[in-house]
């Protein structure tokens, strides 16, 4: 709860003027100008866009530093507090609309377009054409192989999930009040995040070298590619999420009453895994 005066009701916490919005306004505006230079061959465009990585990074610093050191000096009530869960619950349900296109995408074409289709698509589109899943494509001059659910999307499964489990002791390990191993688990979950990443590097290398599996595979490739490399994407952003909250608890923040940035992660982190499961079921497995 915020310190108010004696007979004082709690008070609404609201920040000072900042100039931090702005600032990653005109982060954004010069990656635009520069992406729009860089795809027109001026050479600018590349530093353009660094430039403007460089300022967005010193504005999520900046920012999110003013923020934990409002949240650790107890500026924030009850209300701020539910205001902040609210936010982080629609954030997760963006994200999840965000994914529930792509997997829309991926079942309508396997169970409706390419089934449809059938015989009539040998002779509408091209000869050799099959209604099986995957489908060929009439530009692919070499056969791809499919990737498969047992390797490393099987040993990827059970990472991330681990991670889940490893991430819920440190979360109880917290509301408990011991120190020691909130960090240890927390690192823990940390390391498997990252180790998940490295092996989903390595399995885009191998589908790219060995199996001839890539983006412009046809639409099974770019489904593949769009739900795993999104997704691999929400993962860095976890890990990386995480990695703060571990420094943060380094530093002795976080007690059993005030860690809302850990749960927001940790909600995060929990809805990559579910992510995941569902894309090892259907874009793997099935």
């Amino acid at each position: 709860m915020s310190v108010t005066p004696t007979g004082a009701k709690p008070y609404y916490y609201v920040p000072q003027p900042s100039y931090w919005p702005i600032t990653g306004s005109c982060a954004l505006l010069l990656m635009a100008f520069g992406a729009a230079a860089w795809f027109n061959a001026y050479a600018m465009g590349p530093w353009l866009v660094l430039a403007g990585f460089a300022v967005l990074l010193t504005m999520m610093f900046g920012w999110f530093g003013a923020v934990i050191g409002e949240s650790e000096h107890r500026l924030y009530n009850k209300k701020v507090d539910l205001s902040f869960r609210w936010g982080m619950s629609w954030f997760i349900f963006s994200e999840v609309m965000f994914f529930a296109a792509f997997f829309g995408a991926l079942f309508y074409v396997r169970n409706i377009s390419v089934p449809d289709l059938g015989d009539l698509g040998q002779k509408l589109l091209w000869p050799d054409y099959t209604a099986g899943w995957p489908t060929n494509g009439p530009y692919l001059k070499e056969v791809f192989t499919p990737m498969q659910a047992i390797g490393i999307p099987l040993l990827n499964t059970i990472i991330l999930v681990s991670s889940g489990g490893t991430l819920t002791v440190a979360h109880h390990a917290l509301k408990m009040g011991h120190r020691g191993a909130l960090k240890f688990w927390l690192f823990v979950t940390v390391v498997l995040g990252f180790t998940f990443l490295g092996f989903q590097a390595y399995e885009y290398g191998h589908a790219y070298s060995e199996l001839n599996l890539k983006l412009s595979t046809g639409v099974y490739g770019s489904t593949f590619f769009m739900l795993t490399g999104f997704h691999g994407f929400h993962v860095t952003i976890g890990a990386i999420m995480l990695s703060v909250m571990l420094g943060r608890a380094f530093r002795g923040h976080f007690d059993a009453e005030h860690h809302f940035a850990f749960e927001a992660a940790a909600w995060y982190w929990h809805f990559v895994d579910v992510v995941w499961l569902l894309l090892f079921i259907l874009v793997y497995w099935l």
